[in-house]
């Protein structure tokens, strides 16, 4: 069931069945060195399943708009990458906008995309505003947060023990953010 849809993308729920094209991003070298906290990377489809029926278990635990999505390319219905909300340790009282895509798709605008109608439907729900921490070498991280309007406060070590960049947006950023540029991306 679609929790959002945009003209190229559509950002439902895992499953279970999604673990081959989820291991696509969450087996990715080039993802896990970007992401906070730092995680093992996945070896395979086995231990993708196991991690996505994880998820699928917490999601009825999560008031929303906390929780975890797959983004799903509309055109074929491939599993490109993954969306989430969630609390930041330590005081679980920022919540954090995360998007992960497979390598390959990279460069198309669709974490974007997808995170800036993720961020809009946060929003409509009560969200004040949103966080991203970004490893300080993630360049590319770093420019999705930016192109969905984000705003850089600083470095912190505060979260996962981690020297980041912080990231804030608020939805007066995703309005700007978006008449900005015409296409979303």
């Amino acid at each position: 069931m679609a929790l959002l849809t945009t003209d190229r993308l559509t950002v439902r729920d895992w499953s279970p069945d999604d673990a081959h094209e989820a291991l696509a991003v969450y087996g990715a070298p080039e993802v896990i060195r970007g992401l906070s906290p730092a995680v093992k990377r996945i070896e395979n489809e086995e231990g993708m399943r196991s991690l996505l029926e994880s998820w699928v278990r917490d999601r009825d635990t999560l008031a929303p708009p906390l929780g975890r999505w797959a983004i799903v390319r509309t055109s074929d219905q491939r599993v490109i990458g993954g969306l989430s909300l969630r609390y930041l340790p330590p005081d679980e009282e920022d919540i954090e906008i995360g998007w992960q895509l497979a390598p390959d798709v990279w460069g198309h605008g669709y974490a974007t995309e997808a995170g800036r109608e993720l961020a809009r439907w946060a929003f409509s729900i009560g969200a004040h505003e949103l966080v991203a921490v970004v490893r300080v070498d993630n360049e590319r991280g770093a420019a999705t947060a930016k192109r969905l309007g984000m705003q850089w406060v600083g470095e912190t070590d505060k979260y996962y023990e981690t020297r980041l960049n912080v990231y804030r947006l608020w939805p007066s950023d995703l309005t700007e953010a978006s008449e900005g540029d015409a296409f979303g991306r």
